[in-house]
């Protein structure tokens, strides 16, 4: 195809960016009409962890067969794997009482210069998930990003750790 050709098929459009906008509405044009690429292979499914999910091995299970289970013993598995799920979560699960006595403002950074978004009141428990350095705040530059109900920064001079301390963000 010549050039010439390509500037006639493709529509005309105004502006800057009319010459780029009609050699990409080309491109796209001849990449819709390749039937190749309609029989590209879907990437296999990944699950939740990151991992490529394998087929398991023989047969497909038929409705017959899921009818065959017991129900108890898929329930004892389905049980299972939930307190394992809920025992990984609490693991990774930070929490902190708030210790400032007017109540503690939630910022939109790390810093005491930015936008307060929310106030957290005193004893309140607030779910921490991660920490990072900011502002000097009565002498402690770390800062708490919290995830109750809007994720807000608050310093961590005026949160006191339950348990262990945060992760780094």
């Amino acid at each position: 195809m010549s050039q010439r050709s390509l500037r006639s098929s493709a529509p005309r459009l105004r502006g800057s960016f009319g010459p780029y906008a009609a050699a990409l509405a080309v491109a796209v044009a001849a990449l819709t009409a390749t039937p190749a690429l309609a029989a590209v292979p879907t990437p296999p499914p990944v699950s939740w962890n990151g991992h490529v999910d394998t087929p398991t091995e023989g047969p497909a299970p038929t409705d017959a067969d899921e009818a065959t289970e017991t129900t108890g013993a898929t329930e004892v598995t389905e049980a299972a794997e939930n307190e394992a799920e809920a025992a990984a979560a609490a693991a990774h699960e930070y929490k902190g009482r708030v210790i400032a006595r007017s109540g503690l403002l939630l910022r939109d950074r790390p810093t005491r210069s930015s936008r307060v978004i929310g106030t957290a009141a005193y004893g309140q428990i607030v779910h921490i998930f991660c920490k990072t350095r900011g502002d000097n705040v009565n002498g402690n530059d770390r800062w708490y990003l919290l995830t109750d109900g809007n994720w807000a920064w608050g310093s961590a001079a005026y949160i006191e750790n339950i348990g262990q301390a945060p992760r780094w963000c």
